[in-house]
């Protein structure tokens, strides 16, 4: 397969994108590829086309389906497997948020209550790092609870706010 300079653009730049946002660099080069790609590819030939081998590419895609990003499909008439992505932008994006949230949020929440729970059961706590602890919990649960008010909203709902902007504080008020 080859690819456009556009489309190389792109996939260069999505995989300095996700090696910035915690994933490998291939790792987020094969999703744009297949993000771009209209028919769905089998490992080969994104081995071929990214000039990767093909033992990157099987862990990659592993690594792309955990995310929930990629999908492996058959071809009639091709034994080998396919793979396609997300190709609803929103979709694509939510998925990526929620994993975030479920990889980076939920562990980092946990720690805090339960530094906070040993500290409560401690006696000798040093009171600055509980209510640091405290601070920082204040802010990652409320955080935490919103995403997922948001992420419960309707797509047209949730497009119709993120275009308003700083709008929004006209709305609720600014203090």
């Amino acid at each position: 397969m080859k690819l456009s300079p556009v489309q190389q653009k792109f996939i260069l730049h999505w995989g300095e994108m996700g090696s910035r946002w915690g994933l490998n660099r291939t790792v987020a080069q094969i999703h744009a590829l297949l993000f771009l790609s209209p028919e769905p590819l089998p490992a080969d030939v994104i081995a071929e086309t990214l000039s990767v081998a093909r033992s990157n590419v099987s862990t990659s895609l592993k690594e792309l389906q955990n995310w929930r990003l990629v999908t492996p499909t058959h071809v009639l008439g091709d034994r080998r497997e396919h793979f396609h992505a997300e190709e609803d932008v929103w979709e694509m994006l939510t998925v990526i948020a929620a994993e975030r949230k479920r990889r980076e949020i939920d562990p980092t929440l946990n720690i805090l209550r339960e530094c906070l729970a040993e500290a409560e059961r401690n006696d000798t706590a040093d009171p600055e790092t509980k209510r640091r602890l405290e601070a920082m919990l204040g802010f990652v649960a409320p955080l935490s609870d919103w995403f997922e008010d948001i992420m419960s909203l309707p797509r047209e709902t949730l497009f119709k706010l993120l275009k308003m902007g700083g709008r929004v504080a006209k709305v609720v008020g600014r203090s």
